[in-house]
């Protein structure tokens, strides 16, 4: 076997596990979800049994990831699939993910732990874990959103979100610069 090979499928294991874990999963609640048996998860974890597209499918699929993030595919040379970081400081990274002046803006964010310091500005902001809990101090509530969890507020109210713990944490942030509020056209039936 190709050594780069063998070294790609040798970091999927490590890699499942500290998903399944950023994401406060048990093997059993993951094998529950995706229909693989908790034995051949903890082999894929433990790297003593090498993954296949029939078990890593179900996994990303769960973990609502693309494939390649499991497999940690080469770089295609794509920029425009391989966004850098425009700000790190502190443990913390911002990846743009829009750049509409004066509209929405999106951005990918990884918040590494540290002290609260409630802020208040002009905008409207939407918070979506996708990773870790994070905290979230709304004047003088306080609320830990895990994975899968959204908040939205208007950022003239005191605010502060980081980690809930001493976990980074991994969001979608929107802001809205002018105060834009979502636009809810389609919900979930009862």
């Amino acid at each position: 076997m190709d050594k780069d090979l063998e070294q790609i499928l040798d970091a999927i294991g490590p890699r499942l596990r500290a998903l399944r874990r950023d994401r406060g999963l048990t093997l059993e609640a993951l094998a529950a979800k995706t229909g693989i048996s908790v034995s051949t998860l903890s082999r894929l974890e433990s790297g003593k049994r090498r993954p296949t597209l029939e078990l890593l499918i179900p996994l990303a699929r769960t973990h609502r990831i693309a494939l390649d993030q499991l497999v940690a595919a080469p770089a295609s040379g794509d920029p425009r699939v391989h966004l850098q970081p425009l700000h790190k400081e502190n443990g913390n990274t911002l990846v743009p993910l829009t750049q509409y002046p004066g509209r929405v803006q999106v951005f990918k964010q990884v918040l590494a732990p540290r002290e609260p310091k409630l802020v208040t500005h002009d905008g409207y902001e939407w918070l979506y874990v996708l990773a870790g809990e994070l905290r979230l101090i709304l004047g003088e509530n306080e609320l830990t959103l895990r994975p899968g969890e959204v908040a939205e507020f208007d950022t003239g109210e005191p605010h502060w979100f980081g980690p809930a713990n001493t976990s980074s944490v991994e969001i979608l942030h929107l802001f809205g610069p002018r105060g834009d509020q979502a636009v809810v056209r389609a919900r979930p039936s009862a």
